[in-house]
């Protein structure tokens, strides 16, 4: 019987990326591969790259040559290039980096295991040529379901719908146009079996109570900084049944937190008729057994609207939470960036929300010293940053991407002035930030328990803090809150009152502890 090969799965990026990586996970453990975390104890290292910023193209090639390092004193005897910089670059990411044994975009992902052995067994897989993923799928959105076009966390591009949903009605009436696909028989356990036409096997690559769920891929946003379009593609939303298949399996793997994501989650449903799909998604999601919680990511400010934050708001089990992309505050910056908006306007919108749900939770990122940025342009956005009380705030420094037609524009902002403006801006964030989780003592907040430290305690997030980015809660739980002296388990959810801040961390204390002092 020959010997079973390993694979490990290094992932980069955003957390579409890690969707990505538990797409092939899934593929690579149904086709007989084993799985192992350690680069080191696998035959193959995949390195699941990022292609966004320089920055994280820099840290892509850093963990490609980590990998390599690792054919000269480890059991590692590949190392394969997948994901956002492979797929951006192609070939010319192979004749730069030799060291890569395969670099492999978006359509290899359905031949993953045939790709991987060839690389294995010497072989050489020509790497593909770099085009505008954008060309691929139909101009109008409506006619893109039945394209067959390699789409990660997508399945099979040649797997396709024969029809689109109506979207009318209940999510669940409007996902019976099509019948499941068959799943195999001899699946192994831990990977989710393909429940729709367009729905991918999937394998976890961790533990965590909380998992993301791709829910469209690609945008049709031209935002002159952005490189993304041009190698994720257009837009095109997955199909209800298969959000909802894909949650629910998760839910049985002991996920209590899912996070919908993909590059613009404003305008899911557009292509299956009904530009309102998500307001009718969300209460079914949040009605699955085992879901505690539902968040969702990456919305677009101008493709807000009021209905969508009713929902946001307004069901239980739905975090209040609103991931807004806004980039910058000043009119004419904005403009060049072909993005709509300005200060007032955006306080306007957050006033809307929090009017509904005074707790919600804010976070979004913004570029300084984009061309054509003045001084007036930076103080307009810091007044924005003082009056938004946002919970979480990102702040970068413009950069030229290839291929984007702000790289193209003059009056540069000369680099070090980009650098103090980055250093200026990112003080006054992490005051603001500071001060925003000050203004939470006293608040309850449910915290999700996703670890339990030594000496720390049960750490976890409330509903306004997504994964990794938005700070933590700290439980208080010296004695227990079970009774027995026994901290809160992973994946429960714990009613807790802040009682301090760290920076951008809570202390909160479970009520059962608050109930046990105020009665003593």
């Amino acid at each position: 019987m020959p010997e079973r090969r390993t694979v490990a799965l290094v992932t980069l990026g955003c957390a579409r990326n890690e969707v990505d990586s538990e797409e092939l996970a899934g593929r690579l453990a149904a086709d007989g591969w084993d799985l192992v975390e350690d680069a080191s104890d696998a035959d193959v290292a995949v390195v699941n790259t990022c292609g966004f910023v320089e920055a994280a193209k820099k840290d892509s090639v850093d963990a490609l040559l980590e990998a390599n390092d690792l054919k000269d004193h480890g059991k590692t005897q590949a190392v394969v290039a997948v994901g956002c910089m492979a797929e951006r670059y192609g070939k010319d990411l192979a004749e730069a980096l030799p060291e890569a044994d395969g670099v492999l975009g978006f359509d290899d992902y359905a031949d993953i295991s045939d790709r991987l052995q060839t690389i294995l067994s010497g072989g050489v897989h020509a790497s593909h040529t770099p085009r505008d993923r954008r060309k691929l799928l139909p101009v109008s959105p409506v006619e893109r379901q039945g394209a067959s076009v390699a789409l990660p966390g997508h399945g099979n591009g040649e797997e396709q719908a024969t029809a689109t949903a109506t979207a009318t009605g209940s999510v669940s009436a409007t996902v019976t146009d099509s019948a499941p696909a068959a799943a195999p028989a001899d699946l192994p356990e831990g990977v989710a079996p393909a429940s729709g036409p367009r729905a991918p096997l999937r394998r976890r690559l961790g533990s965590s109570p909380v998992a993301s769920v791709k829910l469209a891929s690609g945008c049709d946003r031209r935002c002159s900084f952005c490189a993304i379009p041009s190698f994720r593609g257009s837009f095109i939303s997955r199909r209800p049944s298969d959000v909802l298949g894909e949650t629910r399996w998760l839910a049985e793997q002991g996920v209590s937190e899912i996070m919908l994501v993909s590059e613009n989650n404003t305008s899911y449903g557009k292509d299956l008729g009904d530009i309102r799909l998500l307001e009718t998604l969300l209460p079914e999601l949040a009605a699955v057994d085992g879901i505690e919680r539902v968040r969702v990511s990456y919305l677009q400010p101008a493709e807000m609207r009021p209905g969508l934050i009713d929902v946001l708001t307004g069901t239980e089990g739905v975090a209040p939470y609103f991931d807004l992309s806004f980039q910058h505050s000043a009119p004419d910056v904005l403009r060049a960036m072909r993005r709509f908006g300005d200060t007032d306007r955006f306080l306007g919108l957050l006033e809307n929300i929090r009017g509904k749900a005074p707790q919600a939770g804010v976070r979004s990122n913004f570029i300084v010293g984009f061309p054509g940025e003045t001084e007036q342009d930076v103080k307009e956005l810091e007044r924005f940053l003082s009056e938004a009380r946002l919970d979480a705030i990102g702040v970068f420094g413009y950069s030229d991407e290839e291929g984007t037609e702000a790289a193209g524009y003059a009056e540069k902002v000369p680099s070090e002035e980009v650098a103090e403006r980055l250093a200026r801006v990112s003080r006054l964030a992490e005051e603001l930030t500071a001060q925003r989780a000050e203004e939470r003592i006293g608040e309850t907040v449910r915290v999700l328990v996703e670890s339990v430290d030594t000496e720390d305690g049960p750490v976890g997030r409330g509903a306004h803090q997504a994964p990794e980015t938005d700070g933590q809660v700290l439980l208080s739980v010296p004695e227990g809150v079970d009774g027995q002296g026994q901290a809160p388990a992973v994946g429960r959810m714990v009613e807790a009152r802040v009682v301090a801040a760290e920076g951008v961390d809570l202390v909160a204390e479970p009520w059962d502890r608050v109930s046990e002092e105020a009665g003593r």
